[in-house]
């Protein structure tokens, strides 16, 4: 038994019918830069308050080249960006010009707007360097939708980390086998960085209505199917769900909450309640009022910024 009962797992889930979904993400191009997209997906669009999966590489970047994702808007929500490999900054309207480093969390709320950029510095340009990790958008409760943006950055020292028995979990967001990161959220949700040894066994976390995984490397059976790197499995609420590592281990991100309470649109980098609302959001962006409207750019990345798209 482990030193925390919440992590120590019961027996391995078998019941096909546990998965309710197997997804396998599409792969699409950011200008040079590919990306695997889990979610939205036909099978869910959504897990839990998860509307936005990316899997940024793994990917190798030769000398003088890197990411530059010019400024760019979004409302009703809140990204978290997560590194596995690599770092690169993060400049937005607020202010905020943070260099993001493996196992540290990224937390940006959009609120009723924002701009952000997302860039690799000179330095790193230099020579031959890496990219792994991962951007999720969360959509914010109705009653959050308008709030005023907000950025936080938190070093991976401060998030919390489980290790026994073959396991190791950093919890990201949320809360997770009885502990909770530091980040600032609204409503429940879970989030947490998981590698696991050959053959070795996690619980899924309990108590929320909404559970998935994606598998970063490796694979995991549960309920008598392999899911393999690359693909997301959403599970049917209310199980107790227990997953085995595979004979090469898995590295894997767990995620999940409850679900909102109504639809929400997604438009490009916009999320919202309101169809109306995404439409304004458009016309602000077109308008390019910078600092007289919704949408300001980021202090010293404000020479370019990505057009609205036709």
């Amino acid at each position: 038994m482990s030193w925390n009962p919440n992590f120590d797992p019961g027996p391995l889930t078998t019941d096909p019918d546990a998965i309710e979904t197997v997804i396998i993400p599409r792969t699409r191009d950011l200008g040079g830069f590919e990306v695997r997209r889990a979610l939205p997906a036909a099978e869910r669009r959504m897990v839990g308050p998860f509307v936005f999966f990316d899997q940024m590489g793994p990917a190798e970047f030769i000398t003088g080249e890197g990411i530059d994702v010019r400024p760019h808007p979004h409302i009703g929500l809140g990204t978290v960006t997560y590194l596995l490999e690599g770092h690169f900054i993060h400049k937005d309207s607020l202010g905020s010009d943070q260099r993001i480093n493996p196992g540290e969390v990224n937390w940006m709320i959009a609120g009723r707007g924002i701009t952000h950029s997302e860039r690799t510095d000179a330095q790193s340009r230099q020579g031959r360097h890496d990219l792994f990790g991962v951007q999720t958008w969360l959509a914010l409760p109705e009653d959050r939708e308008e709030m005023e943006p907000a950025f936080e950055h938190h070093g991976k020292e401060v998030l919390p980390l489980l290790d026994a028995e073959g396991k190791r979990a950093r919890v990201i967001l949320g809360h997770a086998w009885g502990v909770k990161a530091p980040v600032s959220t609204f409503g429940d949700v879970f989030y947490a960085d998981v590698r696991l040894e050959a053959e070795a066994k996690l619980p899924m976390p309990d108590g929320h209505e909404d559970r998935g995984l994606h598998v970063l490397s490796g694979s995991v059976h549960v309920g008598g199917q392999e899911i393999s790197a690359g693909q997301m499995a959403v599970f049917r609420p209310g199980d107790a769900i227990t997953l085995q590592a595979g004979a090469a281990g898995a590295r894997l991100l767990v995620l999940g909450g409850d679900t909102l309470n109504g639809p929400r649109y997604l438009w490009w980098n916009f999320v919202s309640s309101s169809k109306e609302r995404i439409e304004e959001a458009k016309e602000e962006w077109r308008q390019g009022r910078w600092g007289k409207g919704l949408f300001d750019l980021p202090p010293g990345d404000d020479a370019e910024y990505i057009p609205l798209p036709d």
